[in-house]
């Protein structure tokens, strides 16, 4: 399979991405990114990044559930440096702390924050609007709509420098 990469988006030199993977558009992947859709797929939205050092893998079908399990990162989407993902699902307008871990099945969905180091085991849900820390992570806060918004401003600061850096040709 060779990943599919959306238009304007920008993929580091030093990463790597292998298999059924589809990044949507002004997607950017920074230094040292492992993707890898060898058994499953990998799904990334519209103007989501990926930071530096970060792993996204996926589950084999035929395990529990029978389809396995991708991962799914939706849009406006931030994953902060070093953040594993495993075979879960991340809603739109969400940020991933730095070095958290999301192991299969788990979901976090849309205007959320799972914080750095968190540990989301199988299975489990942030839902939508929470924040979630700790190993293992569990429920701190509800974001208030300016928090939420704020969630969005990341998002779009990484475009911009994804632009620059297309710009000039790094």
């Amino acid at each position: 399979m060779t990943p599919k990469i959306g238009q304007k988006s920008w993929v580091h030199s030093s990463s790597t991405i292998i298999g059924d993977v589809a990044l949507g558009e002004d997607v950017s992947i920074w230094p040292g990114v492992v993707i890898r859709a060898d058994v499953n797929r990998v799904v990334i939205g519209d103007r989501t990044n990926i930071q530096d050092g970060s792993i996204i893998h996926v589950t084999n079908p035929g395990a529990n559930p029978p389809d396995g399990y991708p991962t799914i990162i939706g849009n406006d989407v931030t994953v902060g440096h070093g953040a594993m993902l495993h075979g879960c699902t991340i809603g739109d307008g969400v940020l991933i702390g730095m070095r958290a871990i999301l192991l299969e099945g788990s979901r976090v969905e849309p205007h959320s924050i799972l914080g750095a180091g968190a540990l989301l085991a199988p299975g489990k849900v942030v839902r939508s609007g929470e924040v979630w820390v700790g190993a293992p992570a569990r429920r701190i806060k509800v974001l208030s709509e300016e928090e939420i918004e704020g969630l969005y401003l990341s998002a779009k600061q990484y475009v911009t420098l994804k632009d620059r850096y297309l710009k000039e040709g790094l």
